[in-house]
């Protein structure tokens, strides 16, 4: 034991009286935990580093998600930058209308109704139709437009900005009355977002009048409760017409961070209505390329 304290003492001179390890030691603020050092990049958990790796992946989600769930900090960094810049990079013109046209640096762009996260799950994931038991998966293509948005909006809700998807669509089996095969049915499951939700006329609507929240349906998305787009009264005719849906075949709900979700009965039409359909639903057609994004995988 007496020859322990001069040799702690001596290790403890030598760390303490190099130049070198001065110089090391001195890199280091605070202790423990909060030990870091100062003036050093950090590397992979810099920002900037994480932007240009996910560029050159072409902002792959699928490994995005891993990244996310490696640390609470990485986490946040998705939440805050990747996210968005992958929403931006699939859907620049809608993610410009959603934030009112602020560029992507601009700290506007940082704010989006749902978080960043549930805009690019909506943007590539269909959540499938639960009532016809059609799984929900990732969309290789999807296209969501402000004219099929207008489609969903009531006469009292004019004014609000919503991006719809065209319906993505499922064979499921049919019923068959009687014992006997019926044939397959179309399922089209669709999504969509409300630019400034807080502020739209369709949740003035539904607060205003009280409409009851869904008990057993959640968004798909954000994990928030929903209306009944349905049950409130809000289900416009032309958006069964849009969608190319049987009348009375179609249920759409609204989250309260304005995320849209539904599915529909798909009719089936024949050549020559079919000719006639793709014409035009509601006179919007001419200015629908700059009213649209395609966005992929």
């Amino acid at each position: 034991m007496s020859e322990r304290g001069p040799i702690m003492r001596r290790l403890s001179g030598a760390s303490n009286g190099g130049g070198g390890s001065g110089a090391a030691s001195g890199q280091w603020e605070g202790g423990g935990n909060a030990a870091r050092v100062r003036g050093v990049n950090a590397g992979i958990m810099d920002e900037k580093v994480l932007e240009l790796v996910f560029r050159a992946l072409n902002w792959d989600p699928q490994s995005l998600c891993v990244v996310a769930r490696v640390s609470r900090r990485l986490r946040a960094v998705a939440e805050r930058v990747l996210w968005r810049e992958l929403c931006v990079s699939r859907a620049p013109r809608m993610v410009a209308a959603l934030t009112g046209g602020a560029p992507a640096s601009a700290p506007a762009a940082g704010r989006i109704g749902g978080g960043w996260p549930a805009l690019a799950k909506l943007l590539l994931f269909c959540c499938g139709a639960a009532g016809a038991s059609v799984p929900g998966h990732f969309a290789p293509v999807s296209r969501f437009s402000k004219t099929s948005g207008r489609s969903f909006l009531s006469r009292r809700c004019a004014g609000d900005l919503l991006y719809v998807s065209d319906p993505c669509e499922h064979s499921v089996p049919g019923g068959g009355a009687g014992g006997a095969a019926a044939a397959a049915e179309d399922v089209g499951a669709y999504r969509g977002v409300f630019r400034g939700f807080m502020r739209s006329r369709t949740r003035a609507w539904l607060v205003g009048h009280r409409a009851a929240l869904e008990t057993r349906v959640r968004c798909p998305y954000c994990g928030a409760r929903v209306w009944s787009m349905t049950a409130a009264g809000l289900a416009p005719r032309s958006a069964s017409r849009r969608l190319g849906a049987n009348e009375g075949r179609l249920e759409y709900f609204v989250c309260v961070s304005g995320h849209l979700h539904g599915s529909c009965w798909l009719a089936r039409l024949s050549d020559s209505e079919g000719a006639g359909a793709d014409g035009g639903s509601d006179g919007d057609d001419g200015n629908a390329s700059a009213d649209e994004d395609d966005v992929g995988l």
